[in-house]
C-alpha cells in the first residue's frame, strides 16, 4: 500500500467516525455484503452511487494515474 492510498483509507476511516446513524446503517450493510462476496468494502465504497464522498474517489482515480 502506498502512502495515498493510506491517506484515502484515512480519510474513509474519519468520514465512517463522523457518519450519521443511517450513513452508518448503510455502511454496516455494505461491509456485510462485501466481506460475504469476498470483495474489497474500500473498493464497493468508492462504487457506491449512495455513499460515494466525491473527494475520496477522486483522489482515488487520480492516485492510479
Amino acid at each position: 500500500m502506498n502512502s495515498k492510498e493510506r491517506e484515502l483509507l484515512d480519510k474513509l476511516d474519519k468520514l465512517v467516525l463522523e457518519s450519521s446513524g443511517e450513513d452508518l446503517k448503510k455502511i454496516q450493510e455494505m461491509d456485510l455484503e462485501t466481506q460475504l462476496n469476498g470483495q474489497s468494502f474500500y473498493d464497493e465504497y468508492l462504487n457506491s452511487p449512495t455513499l460515494v464522498n466525491q473527494t475520496i474517489k477522486q483522489e482515488s482515480n487520480e492516485s492510479k494515474k
